[in-house]
């Protein structure tokens, strides 16, 4: 028997459309499908948790369905031999159709709206320098000197007299033209490229923010602090997992996978650097400090560190300390004189990404007690002021980016992104196009919106008595099906897709388990530091997924401490705002460092308090519980018997 198949991948739109590749016996369709090519995405990390990977099998012996298969498929698709394809193992040759989710397009990315240069406390060191000097050549074979030195001759005492062999080689051209004026570029005194010629007019930089999710960057003018391009888009590691421990999972004890992932984010920086310099007219060669911020996992991945044992307890990174690289050290060729700058990891999962929304909203500056939260696969939450701060992580896993939810995507063309009910229910869509999917900011709406007409139960349980009482049109958008209870959002024949858009039973699970990790990071710091609600003088809101959020849907659900409103803002994307400053300023960039040595880290599951803390965080708000209200006036109301 051979010990390899040959596998087959059929386009869903044009059956005349294929794909083949042959791969060991055993594998799984997942596997065959990333040989041939094919983005077969799998936002659990292939561990039969979503629905992503679905694909149907048109010829060649079926394998049995796995316990997988069948949860998130359903008996009857099942039958029709769809299958999961990080589930199904391949035995024979095999025909197969990928049928992904309905292409999302149009993403929703949310870049720094505002300069940090026209903070007035910003100092404007970039520690990029240019030196505009002329350099002779050696005249006399008895003169005992070189190019190098000549070059090092006419430049300031302190720059360092170390060069690196790309920099090595550009010296004899360029000392040799435009009558040997040249312009030699510094990075914090260590000489990182040499032109003929003046180009002191040209100093940029880019920030990126790579987000489990997403990746969006500036390119911007050293010099003045203006913005001249942003870019962004979806991480396209995505396929390999919608969280951290999925992604780190596939990394694992396989430098090959953990390579993969690498060159993917990789490539995407180079193309989103080559897009903003298209923008913006800047030549690449121009660009001399790249600052990158993201969690522990996204850090390690860009520099091809190990991630294995950031995914098991202790859960320590292999290096904390900022750093500077150069670009081809990584190599990041699109901008290949930068020096690529990581801002610090604090612990755990609080990584370089914290250490950005930190510099960005100030909070160690504070008098008063603040608390940022940066919501996203990995949820980070920092609390205090000028005397002390506190970090903990809190993952909350994809479902709040629309992963592993029945009808859940990014938010893209198609998403519903709000959700109204009163005796119906309508929806506003991204795009005002046919709803294809709910994103975020739309099943935390829903959530909320049905706790409040008392379709959902504050357990977060689908009504199932007394329906009756519920206006008729509602009443008839509660299903019960063999798979479980749902509810229609969407009616097939108003959606984009062949079915209608619901909210399952199980998706309001997923969305309560990420809630309630917020949440309950949020009440712990709280306890450890001894806060309560009325001490706590503001909640900022950080990140692409927070900003999108309706307050009030956000407190409803518990997501965030029901306090009032006003003391909840949004501070746009502080991540990729904090990495802009690093980028414009090496006095911000040393202060990241000094204040994550600062900062105390609280580790959520060694604490005893925090599963009970957790358990009761999962409850929703009753349909009497008024959002905004203070601590105190809420405890005299669940006093007097009006909240549930």
């Amino acid at each position: 028997m051979a010990d390899t198949v040959k596998v087959t991948f059929v386009d869903a739109e044009d059956d005349s459309k294929k794909r083949s590749t042959t791969v060991e016996r055993g594998k799984t369709l997942l596997d065959a499908g990333h040989a041939a090519g094919i983005e077969i995405e799998a936002t659990c990390g292939a561990r039969g948790r979503c629905r992503t990977c679905r694909i149907k099998v048109l010829s060649g012996e079926v394998p049995p369905p796995t316990i997988q298969d069948t949860v998130q498929l359903g008996h009857e698709e099942v039958r029709e031999n769809f299958r999961l394809a990080c589930q199904t193992k391949i035995i024979a040759d095999t025909r197969v159709v990928a049928l992904p989710p309905k292409a999302e397009s149009g993403h929703q990315i949310l870049s720094s709206d505002t300069s940090v240069a026209d903070d007035a406390r910003m100092t404007l060191d970039c520690g990029v320098a240019k030196h505009v000097t002329k350099a002779t050549t050696p005249t006399d074979e008895h003169h005992q000197t070189s190019d190098w030195e000549e070059t090092l001759r006419v430049l300031p005492e302190d720059v360092s007299q170390d060069g690196s062999l790309e920099v090595l080689r550009k010296v004899p051209s360029a000392i040799r033209t435009d009558g040997g004026q040249i312009t030699v570029t510094t990075f914090n005194n260590k000489i990182i490229d040499v032109e003929a010629g003046d180009t002191s007019e040209h100093i940029y930089g880019m920030a990126f923010d790579i987000g489990t999710t997403s990746i969006v960057g500036s390119l911007i003018n050293l010099t003045t602090g203006e913005n001249l391009a942003d870019v962004g888009g979806v991480n396209p590691q995505a396929v390999y997992g919608g969280d951290l421990m999925s992604r780190i999972a596939y990394a694992q004890f396989d430098e090959k996978k953990l390579a993969t992932l690498r060159v993917r984010a990789l490539n995407a920086i180079n193309n989103f650097v080559k897009d903003a310099c298209k923008q913006s007219g800047v030549a690449a060669e121009h660009i001399y400090k790249i600052v990158i911020v993201g969690n522990t996992c996204m850090h390690h991945i860009i520099l091809g560190v190990d991630v294995t044992y950031v995914g098991l307890a202790p859960y320590a990174p292999v290096i904390r300390d900022s750093l500077a690289v150069p670009a081809r050290d990584l190599p990041l060729k699109a901008a290949i004189n930068a020096q690529v700058c990581l801002l610090p990891i604090v612990a755990g999962f609080v990584g370089a990404d914290t250490m950005a929304c930190v510099l960005a909203t100030r909070i160690y500056d504070s008098d008063e007690i603040r608390t940022l939260v940066d919501i996203g696969t990995n949820g980070e939450v920092v609390m205090g002021s000028k005397d002390g701060l506190m970090v903990c992580s809190a993952p909350a896993g994809p479902a709040l980016e629309g992963a592993q939810i029945r009808h859940g995507m990014r938010g893209a063309l198609g998403a519903i992104e709000k959700v109204y009910i009163d005796d119906d229910v309508t929806c506003d869509i991204i795009g005002a196009t046919p709803a294809i999917g709910i994103c975020g900011s739309g099943l935390i709406d829903a959530c909320a919106k049905l706790a409040t007409a008392e379709v959902m139960e504050p357990s977060g349980r689908l009504r199932r008595k007394k329906r009756e009482e519920l206006p008729e049109k509602l009443q008839e958008r509660l299903v019960d099906t063999s798979d479980g209870c749902h509810f229609v959002l969407v009616e097939e024949e108003d959606s984009g897709r062949d079915e209608p858009i619901v909210i399952t039973q199980a998706d309001i699970r997923q969305v309560q388990l990420a809630k309630s990790a917020i949440f309950s990071g949020i009440v712990m710091l709280q306890h450890v530091m001894k806060i309560s609600d009325d001490d706590l003088q503001e909640v900022m809101m950080c990140g692409g997924f927070g900003n999108y959020i309706n307050i009030e849907s956000a407190v409803k659900i518990r997501l965030i401490p029901n306090l009032p409103l006003e003391k909840i803002t949004y501070s746009g994307n502080a991540a990729l705002m904090g990495a802009q400053m690093a980028l414009l300023s090496e006095t911000e960039r040393d202060r990241a460092y000094d204040l994550s040595l600062k900062m105390e880290h609280v580790a959520l599951a060694t604490r005893p308090e925090f599963q009970d803390i957790f358990v009761d965080a999962m409850t929703f708000l009753g349909p009497d519980t008024h959002v905004g209200n203070s601590q105190s006036e809420e405890n005299e109301m669940v006093a007097a018997g009006g909240a549930d």
